[in-house]
């Protein structure tokens, strides 16, 4: 899958041509071949883990010329930040000293915490201002691959470097020879390396949200011999995978490595291979792979996103030497054990939709979805927007200069959730089992994150989905309709957004209640 862009490669071309190498990142970081920092982390006598998470400003070699330093804002001086790595089941006590000059929170992606530690300003907790401290403690249900990013001003404070990883360890551990995490992300860079300043710009919030120009992993530009990883033939490689970008959506080519896929947002899954020859990876989404490095063969294989038709990114390469460790890919299962989830119970569901609607050229994607029926005059009645229905085009364009107008990019439900007042976009009673379909009649992908509970991807455009895995953030793409469920067991207000973050600046938001 291949998309157009109309980014100019210009500032692109300059930063990343010339040198060959980078090797490190600041302040202490590690190659993207070697495990992220884990600096600050220690387990007291009750088993919990302790973590000091203290985001400011800091200096990182993010592009190839070592004479180019991009200022930052990290975690305890690095990007990605510490990794958090904790056994499942185990309690983490993480406090956060709060070096910035504006408030922050810490939200943890993925995790299903109780509602006073989920991170999100003024709907679960109160933003902790510059100097002040707050301490997040809860245990970790599930074992998977899982991350942390701040909450406030999320735009800003994710897009200059504050996140990272936390990782559950299972109990039994799947065996491989070495295990890898990469954060993917994007950064915006001006011809000095210095962060572009302009978050929020319209034209991000509107479109396909701020996608920058140099892709790095583990905050390493992978280009040249940095994105070098060496290898030995035979290996069994665990890839963890995470995306941190504020917009840009991967499709990851993997060669000829056929990577199996065991696990999506944390949780196991049916082990396959994918089923499409790119593996998309949206804003807030992580798999867990497993590679296998052929015994003989090429002399190295390129990890390459190409998600953008003539901007392909170079991710990593993938280099074997040395002896090989085996001489044929091992036996055995790779299935992981399941995380315990309460199963949802359709015969029994509370059924809901949620129209995503708005953003530059939404009105062709809502039409078809009207005309096709997908869209029933009943829902647009129940959104506010008959005057759409019944005027055509015209009337829906004039329903979007309207939101427009209003500051409105995006519509759930023809709302703006967070600011219109009018409450929750669903209320739950805890126990109950939500089915929601989620419509996208937009002209761009949305990467649509639940807060607190894990849910079940059933369905896409009425056709089942292989597998059903248990997801927190799913891709839905312009024209789809998508069904979700899962147990309402987590009792709070939970954020339900689109994770490219302009989206959800621009109203693709609301609040899931369980009460």
């Amino acid at each position: 899958m291949t998309f157009k862009s109309s980014f100019s490669a210009t500032r692109r071309d300059f930063l990343l041509g010339g040198a060959a190498t980078l090797g490190v990142v600041a302040a202490g970081g590690l190659s993207m071949a070697s495990v992220i920092g884990r600096a600050g982390a220690s387990e007291n006598a009750g088993g919990a883990v302790n973590m000091l998470l203290r985001p400011g400003a800091a200096q990182a070699s993010l592009v190839p010329d070592p004479a180019y330093q991009t200022a930052v804002w990290a975690y305890n001086g690095i990007v990605p930040g510490p990794e958090i790595r904790v056994r499942q089941g185990q309690r983490l006590h993480a406090r956060l000293e709060n070096a910035l000059a504006q408030e922050t929170t810490i939200h943890w992606h993925g995790i299903r915490v109780p509602n006073a530690m989920d991170g999100v300003p003024g709907l679960t907790q109160a933003a902790v201002k510059p100097g002040d401290s707050f301490d997040y403690v809860f245990d970790l249900p599930d074992a998977g691959t899982y991350w942390y990013h701040p909450h406030a001003n999320t735009t800003e404070q994710l897009g200059r470097g504050l996140y990272g990883a936390l990782i559950v360890e299972e109990a039994d551990p799947l065996p491989v020879d070495r295990e890898l995490v990469w954060m993917l992300d994007d950064w915006r860079l001006n011809e000095s390396a210095a962060i572009d300043d302009g978050f929020n710009a319209m034209h991000d919030v509107g479109h396909a949200g701020r996608i920058g120009n140099v892709v790095t992993v583990n905050g390493v530009a992978p280009m040249g011999t940095a994105g070098d990883v060496p290898v030995r033939p035979g290996e069994r490689i665990r890839l963890r995978l995470l995306n941190a970008a504020n917009g840009r959506i991967f499709a990851l080519d993997f060669d000829e490595l056929a990577p199996i896929v065991i696990a999506m947002d944390g949780h196991p899954v049916t082990p396959h291979r994918n089923d499409t020859p790119l593996l998309l990876l949206g804003p807030g989404m992580r798999f867990d792979l497993v590679i296998d490095i052929p015994v003989s063969g090429k002399p190295s294989f390129a990890v390459t996103d190409r998600f953008y038709d003539g901007m392909e990114n170079a991710i990593a390469r993938l280099v074997p030497s040395g002896t090989p460790l085996r001489d044929h890919a091992p036996d055995g299962d790779l299935a992981l054990k399941p995380n315990s989830l309460p199963e949802p119970d359709l015969g029994h569901a509370v059924k809901h939709d949620l129209i995503y609607s708005g953003g530059m050229m939404g009105d062709m994607i809502l039409s078809q979805m009207i005309r096709s029926g997908h869209i029933t005059p009943e829902k647009l009645s129940a959104m506010g927007m008959e005057s759409a229905a019944g005027s055509g085009m015209g009337g829906m364009a004039n329903m979007m200069r309207s939101m427009f107008g209003a500051g409105n990019i995006w519509a759930v439900n023809g709302r703006d959730p967070d600011r219109d007042g009018n409450g929750p976009l669903v209320t739950l009673t805890r126990g109950q089992t939500c089915h929601l379909t989620l419509m996208n009649a937009t002209a761009w992908l949305h990467p649509i994150h639940l807060h607190g509970h894990a849910f079940r991807l059933l369905a896409r455009n009425d056709a089942p989905v292989r597998h059903q895995p248990w997801l927190d953030t799913v891709l839905i793409e312009p024209g789809d309709r998508v069904e979700i469920a899962f147990v309402a067991d987590n009792p709070g207000d939970w954020l339900i957004h689109c994770h490219i973050l302009e989206h959800k600046v621009g109203g693709m938001s609301g609040v899931i209640r369980v009460l």
